[in-house]
C-alpha cells in the first residue's frame, strides 16, 4: 500500500477498512477437516477456506503443524512421495492463495541438505514468502518426532530453492510484516515450542512481533486443555502479544492417542476466542487483535521495552490495500461496562477480593494511626455505603477492638427524605452510630460571612455547602481521635466531580479505586449476599437511587432538581471512556467508534460524542484535583493517584481526545 493510501482519512474508507485504522486486525486459527496422507485434497480445504476467511476480513490465518500431510503420518516421513506432495501442494496454495490479501501459514515436512524439518510455511500474495523450522522436537511418551526430523538450530542455510523458481528464507529469525496496519508483525513458533522453558516466542516479541502464531498438533489428554489455554493466555501476557494457536483435529490418526482440534486465540493474558474440541468438521477461532493496545502496552512497560535484545531478525514485508466490504463489525469481546466482571465470571469471588483491597487498605491505615474512629459522611448514596461497608469490614480485620466507624449525616438545602431515611436505615441495621448535623444554619451564617447572596445557586452555593461537611467531619475525627474515610469514587476523580477542599479530601479515601459501575455493582452484590439479612432491603433501594450532590435544593413537590447525570452525562459512558483511554490509550475517535459498538441500541452516535467531549474536557480541567487526591488503595488496573500511574500537568493546555 503506497504512502497516499496509508494517508487516507478515516471517512472515506471503506467501512471494513475503518477497523483497521483504529489497529484492529482480524485473525483465524484453523482446525480443518483434513485427509491424513494426501496433500493435494488437503491443499484445496485449506485454500477453501483462507479465502473465504479472507474475504470476511482476515489477515492472518493459522492452519496447524504439518497439515499439508498430517502430523500423524509417521515414517511415511521417510518417503519421497510423501515429501514431494507436500511441496508439490504448497506450490498449488500458493498460486491459488496469489489474490488473497492475508498472510496464510501452513505446515509441512521439507528436505534439506539430507535432513528432515518440520516447517512453518507462510505464504501470501502468490508466493512463499519464508519458512520457520520447529526449533524443540519432543522426543518422550506419545511423541517421537527425532526419529523424523532434525530441530532448528541443526540448520545452516538462510535460503533455500523452491522448485527452482525463487529462493525462500527460512530461519527462526523470520518476522512478517502487514503494512495496513502500523505495528503489526507476525512472529512463528511450531507447537512444542510454546511448551518449553524458553520459547522462541518471546525472543520474537521483543524483536517486535505483536502476533505470535503457532500452528500445532497436541494430543488430547485428561485436564490438558485448560493447562494449553492457560499456557496460550499467559505467553500472549508475558510477551504483551497476541497469540494465535492452530491445534490438529480428530482427522489425525487415532492408533494410539487423540488430536481433538483445540485452537485458541489470546491477547495479553486473555482468551479472547476458542473452537468446540472433539470434532470432524472444520472449526474455526476468529478475533479481531488490537495491535495499537499491544504497542500502548510495551511503550508502558519499562521492562519489555528495555529488555536487551541481541536477536537478529530478517522482516518479510506484505502490502495489503484497504479491507473492502460495508460492515466494519468487530469480532471481539466488548464490555459496555468494562470494570464490571463478566457474566461469566464468579461474582462472590470477585467482590470478595476487591472488598479484601479495600478493607485490608483502610485497615492498615486505622493500625498506622492507632485511630479510636473511622469517622465518614454517610449521605444515603452510593459512595458513602460502599465505604461504610469496607470500613466495617477493615476494622474487623484490624483487630482494634476500641476502634468505631462513626457516622455523620449532614442534611443541607437538597437533602431528600429517600436519601436520609436510607442513611438511617442502614446505621440502625449495621448498629452504627450515626450522628445528625444539620448545616442549614453554619453555611448561612457562612454566605453572610462572604456576602454572598443565597438566592444565587451558583458554584459558591454549592461548594460552601460541601466544603462545611468536610469541615464537620475534619473536626470531629479531631474530636474523637479518628480519621476522615473519604467515600469519593475513581469516576468522580475522572472528571473533577468533587469540591476542592470539599469532599475532594479525607484523611483515607477508600474508593479512590473503585468507578461509579462498580460501585453500584458491589452495592447489588451485598444487597443479595453478605448484608442481605440485616440491610438487603435498604441497600437495593441506594443502588436504584438516583446519583446526586444534593446541593441544589428542591422542588416545589419536593423531588429532586439536580440529578449528576443530567449535568455531566452517563457514568456508564464515562467508565467506558476511561477504561479506553487511560488503560489503552486509545484516541478519541476510537473511542467513539467502540461507544458505538458497545452502545447500539442504548445511545445514538450523536449523544456519545457530546458526552466524550464532555469527559475529555473534564479530564484535563481537572488534573489539579488529582495531583492533590488523599492516599487511597489501587483496586483495579485502572487508577489516577499522581504517586502511581497518572502523571500529567496540571495546566495541560491541548486536545486529548484526537
Amino acid at each position: 500500500m503506497d504512502r497516499s493510501q496509508s494517508a487516507m482519512p478515516v471517512s472515506s474508507l471503506p467501512a471494513a477498512a475503518i477497523r483497521e485504522s483504529h489497529g484492529f486486525v482480524r485473525v483465524a486459527a484453523v482446525t480443518p477437516e483434513l485427509v491424513l496422507g494426501d496433500p493435494a485434497a488437503n491443499a484445496k480445504i485449506l485454500v477453501t477456506e483462507a479465502q473465504k476467511l479472507a474475504r470476511e476480513g482476515c489477515r492472518v490465518i493459522v492452519f496447524p503443524e504439518l497439515c499439508l500431510t498430517g502430523y500423524s503420518c509417521g515414517d511415511l516421513f521417510h518417503t519421497n512421495t510423501l515429501r514431494e506432495q507436500a511441496l508439490s501442494a504448497l506450490s498449488v496454495l500458493a498460486e491459488e492463495l496469489e489474490g488473497c490479501e492475508a498472510l496464510v501459514v501452513v505446515g509441512l515436512p521439507l528436505l534439506i541438505n539430507g535432513r528432515l524439518y518440520n516447517v512453518a510455511a507462510v505464504v501470501s500474495g502468490g508466493e512463499v514468502l519464508g519458512f520457520v523450522p520447529k526449533s524443540y522436537l519432543p522426543t518422550s511418551a506419545e511423541f517421537y518426532e527425532r526419529r523424523w526430523f532434525s530441530p532448528a538450530h541443526t540448520l545452516r542455510e538462510e535460503e533455500i530453492g523452491l522448485n527452482a523458481d525463487y529462493e525462500v528464507p527460512i530461519g527462526t529469525d523470520l518476522l512478517f510484516q502487514i503494512t495496513s496496519v502500523p505495528g503489526c508483525i507476525v512472529g512463528v513458533e511450531i507447537c512444542e515450542d510454546l511448551w518449553t522453558v524458553n520459547p522462541p516466542s518471546g525472543r520474537l516479541a521483543l524483536a517486535g512481533a505483536t502476533i505470535l502464531v503457532n500452528p500445532s498438533a497436541s494430543t488430547e489428554l485428561l485436564g490438558k486443555a485448560p493447562y494449553r489455554r492457560n499456557l496460550v493466555a499467559q505467553q500472549s501476557g508475558r510477551c504483551l502479544a497476541a497469540y494465535v494457536y492452530a491445534g490438529a483435529g480428530a482427522g489425525e490418526s487415532t492408533t494410539d492417542v487423540l488430536f481433538a482440534g483445540h485452537s485458541l486465540i489470546a491477547e495479553n493474558g486473555s482468551v479472547l476466542a476458542e473452537t468446540e474440541r472433539f470434532s470432524f468438521e472444520t472449526r474455526i477461532a476468529v478475533s479481531d487483535i488490537d495491535v495499537q493496545n499491544l504497542q500502548h502496552e510495551r511503550i508502558r512497560s519499562a521492562v519489555f521495552r528495555d529488555e536487551q535484545q541481541t536477536f537478529e531478525t530478517r522482516t518479510m514485508v506484505c502490502d495489503f490495500g484497504p479491507l473492502k466490504g460495508k460492515s466494519d463489525d468487530l469480532h471481539r469481546p466488548l464490555a459496555a461496562r468494562p470494570f464490571v466482571p463478566s457474566a461469566k465470571a464468579d461474582r462472590n469471588a470477585v467482590c470478595e477480593e476487591i472488598f479484601a483491597i479495600q478493607a485490608t487498605a483502610l485497615a492498615r491505615r486505622l493500625r498506622q494511626t492507632k485511630s479510636k474512629t473511622a469517622v465518614l459522611g454517610l449521605s444515603g448514596g452510593l459512595d458513602s455505603t460502599l465505604a461504610l461497608l469496607v470500613a466495617l469490614e477493615a476494622v474487623r480485620r484490624a483487630k482494634l477492638p476500641q476502634c468505631e466507624v462513626l457516622c455523620i449525616t449532614m442534611p443541607g438545602f437538597g437533602t431528600t427524605k429517600r436519601t436520609r431515611g436510607n442513611a438511617e436505615k442502614l446505621a440502625e441495621a449495621l448498629g452504627v452510630e450515626l450522628r445528625t448535623i444539620s448545616i442549614h444554619d453554619a453555611v448561612r451564617q457562612h454566605f453572610k460571612d462572604i456576602g454572598h447572596d443565597e438566592s444565587t445557586h451558583d458554584v459558591t452555593y454549592e461548594n460552601a455547602q460541601a466544603r462545611e461537611r468536610t469541615q464537620i467531619l475534619m473536626d470531629v475525627a479531631n474530636q474523637t481521635g479518628g480519621i476522615v474515610i473519604g467515600t469519593g469514587d475513581l469516576s468522580e476523580a475522572a472528571l473533577g466531580w468533587c469540591t476542592f477542599n470539599g469532599d475532594h479530601m479525607s484523611m483515607y479515601h477508600v474508593n479512590a479505586g473503585v468507578p461509579k459501575t462498580l460501585v453500584r455493582y458491589l452495592i447489588e452484590w451485598c444487597a443479595e449476599g453478605p448484608f442481605a439479612a440485616k440491610a438487603g432491603a435498604t441497600l437495593r433501594d441506594i443502588a436504584d437511587t438516583p446519583i446526586t450532590p444534593e446541593l441544589l435544593p428542591l422542588n416545589d413537590d419536593k423531588s429532586l432538581k439536580q440529578r449528576t447525570e443530567d449535568t455531566i452525562g452517563p457514568y456508564e459512558l464515562h467508565d467506558f471512556f476511561l477504561f479506553h483511554f487511560v488503560r489503552h490509550g486509545s484516541s478519541g475517535p476510537k473511542i467513539q467508534w467502540l461507544a458505538e459498538k458497545a452502545f447500539t441500541g442504548v445511545y445514538e452516535p450523536d449523544f456519545i460524542a457530546k458526552w466524550l467531549a464532555v469527559f475529555f474536557k473534564r479530564f484535563a480541567q481537572s488534573q489539579f484535583k488529582r495531583s492533590s487526591i488523599p492516599d487511597g488503595p489501587k483496586v483495579g488496573t485502572v487508577a489516577l493517584s499522581p504517586r502511581g500511574d497518572w502523571r500529567m500537568p496540571s495546566d495541560f493546555s491541548g486536545d486529548l481526545s484526537r
